[in-house]
């Protein structure tokens, strides 16, 4: 997967675009799409990873994210959750199901 895949799909957990994403962080219309071509500035990855709370090395595809933090993962998930009115219990039935593959 590469930058702009990796951060469409992040977009898409945050249930944004592109657009909506560039807007947030006050970057140009049509900014990300430009990295298919050419690589963005640090200052600008930095701000998309702050934004989704990853590091840049998870953008540039360097770091997997390997669920070694489901404890991390859980509470941003509970936080999410919370605004968006889903039960904190299927929540961690999720991550617990993650585990349990993950440890497999």
């Amino acid at each position: 997967m590469n930058l702009t895949e990796r951060i469409k799909v992040l977009c898409d957990g945050k249930n944004t675009t592109f657009a909506g994403l560039e807007r947030a962080l006050q970057l140009g219309q049509g900014t990300i799409r430009k990295w298919d071509r050419s690589s963005p500035s640090i200052e600008k990855l930095q701000k998309v990873a702050d934004y989704f709370n990853v590091s840049v090395d998870y953008l540039t595809g360097r770091e997997k994210n390997d669920f070694s933090d489901l404890e991390g993962i859980y509470l941003n998930f509970a936080k999410e959750a919370q605004k968006n009115d889903i039960d904190p219990d299927d929540i961690r039935l999720a991550l617990d199901t993650i585990k349990r593959l993950k440890d497999k």
